[in-house]
């Protein structure tokens, strides 16, 4: 059989699965439907958090950052790696002890406050909204190569099933259908990393692989380096020493983004005690891990085999998988000396090859001439990646709405039955939404879900971290550093991304910083806001301080403390 119908045949299997799932998992109760009932068992939960942070980003198009960049592509991995483990250590067991269903509703509550409340939907919307485009992005890649559909037909695709098994669900039905999205996932990523791990360098474990040595007696990575610097690129394992600022901003950024993401934050919410919220946060990064160390390898097998595919080759000599992507339009090839030889050069002038980073990953089983099952595997990782987190966001935005907006500001009395309606139909305009705008992304789905990172870290990190250790921190405070935090990182992003339409160039960057890595500094600035304007103001009730002191002492094995 070929690719297209093992393809059908395993994502139409995993896709009924995750229905089936969604319809077992139905949500009868608003409870239900934000926070799973609260019953959700540690590692249930834990498999469930992995699936919902690694998303199309992670799956697909880190490793193709990496294989295109380098060891500066590390700063993803490092910054998602990293704000993980500063979510579950630092924040995650004090807002599981605080209890409310959303990030909204303990900003709302600690800063005994509506319009701190308001301030912080709007945050959570716009940025659950930008992180979701991203995976939209994903779904398009996916189905427009192996489905042989048009890259808007791929997003369709992906809209009409994310908006059944969400909507129908909610906390609950995701939750589950997660778990089963991170077994697809997690097995479809290391299966090839394995087969061309033993392929490229005999050993079937990718991560010692990376450091192998070839058939030829040479290591991988001198190899890859050889190969980068006689196309003209820098090596693959230099520093990239010039550009230190970025690395250090954008691995900043996305720690502290990982930090805010209101959909990551909600899973703690999911289980009985804080001391599941420790637990299930400990198997998740077991889950997270097995993923991020793997990449860099996939990353590395990736390039190598590109390189010696393509480069300096016949047009006419190009295997079946390079005309499929090209009939995708996420590889193109223009013959600018009419010569039929493909030149794939650093030099924009002469090199006639471009390639999108995202199709790396999905790509790499076809250019290594993988068994046609084991691609399709992939392609059903990557829906599995880009519909876990889409889902979840999607459901940050449909509380946001439903439960902070209605139930909490403009319709207090409102039935559990209507707020469960007007949470589905949240979810309903926000998918469509987040389909058409991830018809033209601002960028590689990497580069669009770390500006939502950097929305997340200006935004909510510094209220949130304060909210949890300072008691005289106020809601003036709050408020003031959340809205100059956001409102100052996204216009810097707008300003410098002509895919956005704003004026600037590259050339304009305040002390060199790239759009994906400003959230840092608009987190300082946010940060530095806040503390100003709560020392110039009056403090906080002392009701307030009592329950921040409470927030800050989390009972290990006890339940939940509702204020």
């Amino acid at each position: 059989m070929g690719v297209q119908t093992w393809t059908f045949i395993i994502v139409g299997l995993t896709f009924l699965l995750y229905i089936g799932v969604a319809i077992w998992a139905r949500a009868g109760s608003t409870k239900e439907f934000y926070v799973a009932g609260g019953g959700v068992s540690p590692l249930a939960n834990g498999m469930a958090t992995a699936a919902d942070w690694m998303s199309a980003a992670s799956y697909l198009s880190m490793a193709g950052l990496i294989s295109f960049m380098g060891y500066s592509g590390s700063q993803y991995l490092m910054g998602w790696t990293g704000g993980y483990v500063l979510l579950a250590l630092l924040l995650a067991p004090y807002l599981r002890k605080f209890g409310k269903f959303t990030v909204p509703d303990f900003i709302g509550e600690r800063y005994y406050s509506k319009q701190a409340r308001m301030v912080a939907l709007i945050c959570a919307i716009f940025v659950s909204f930008t992180y979701v485009v991203g995976q939209m992005k994903g779904v398009g890649v996916a189905f427009a190569r192996f489905l042989e559909v048009p890259f808007t037909t791929g997003i369709l695709i992906g809209i009409g099933i994310v908006f059944f098994y969400a909507v129908l669900g909610g906390m609950k039905g995701i939750t589950y259908t997660q778990v089963a999205q991170y077994c697809v996932l997690i097995f479809a990523f290391t299966v090839p990393a394995v087969f061309i791990s033993l392929q490229m360098v005999g050993n079937p474990i990718p991560q010692l692989g990376f450091g192998g040595t070839m058939s030829d007696g040479t290591y991988l990575l001198d190899k890859l380096n050889m190969l980068s610097t006689d196309l003209g690129f820098a090596e693959y394992t230099s520093a990239g020493m010039n550009d230190r600022i970025n690395v250090f901003f954008i691995t900043a950024s996305l720690m502290l983004g990982t930090a805010g993401l209101p959909h990551v934050i909600v899973r703690f919410f999911t289980v009985p005690r804080v001391r599941d919220a420790r637990i299930s946060a400990g198997y998740a990064l077991f889950f997270i891990a097995i993923l991020y160390t793997t990449a860099p390898a996939i990353a590395s097998f990736a390039r190598v085999n590109l390189i010696e595919t393509v480069s300096n080759k016949s047009y006419e000599s190009m295997p079946e998988w390079f005309t499929k992507w090209e009939q995708a339009e996420l590889i193109t090839f223009t013959d600018k000396n009419s010569d039929g030889i493909i030149q794939y050069v650093a030099n924009k002038d002469k090199n006639e090859l471009i390639i999108d980073r995202d199709i790396m990953v999905l790509a790499n089983p076809e250019i290594a001439n993988l068994p046609a099952w084991v691609i399709a595997l992939v392609v059903s990782g990557g829906l599995a990646a880009a519909l876990s987190t889409a889902a979840g966001l999607l459901l940050v935005i449909a509380t946001s709405i439903s439960h902070d907006l209605l139930k909490k500001s403009i319709m207090p009395h409102i039935s559990e039955k209507g707020e469960l309606l007007a949470a589905r139909i949240a979810i309903a305009v926000a998918v469509v939404g987040a389909g058409l705008a991830g018809m033209n992304p601002p960028g590689f789905v990497a580069q669009v879900v770390a500006l939502a990172f950097g929305l997340a870290a200006s935004s909510f990190f510094p209220a949130i971290i304060l909210g949890i250790f300072d008691k005289r921190m106020n809601k003036e405070g709050a408020i003031t550093g959340m809205i100059v935090g956001i409102l100052f990182t996204t216009i810097y992003i707008w300003y410098f991304k002509p895919q956005l339409g704003g004026p600037g160039t590259p050339d304009g960057y305040w002390f060199g910083i790239k759009p994906e890595g400003i959230g840092t500094l608009g987190m300082l600035v946010n940060l530095a806001i806040s503390l100003v304007v709560s020392r110039m103001t009056a403090p906080p009730p002392q009701y307030v301080q009592d329950m921040v002191e409470d927030i800050r002492i989390p009972r290990g094995a006890g339940a939940a403390v509702e204020h």
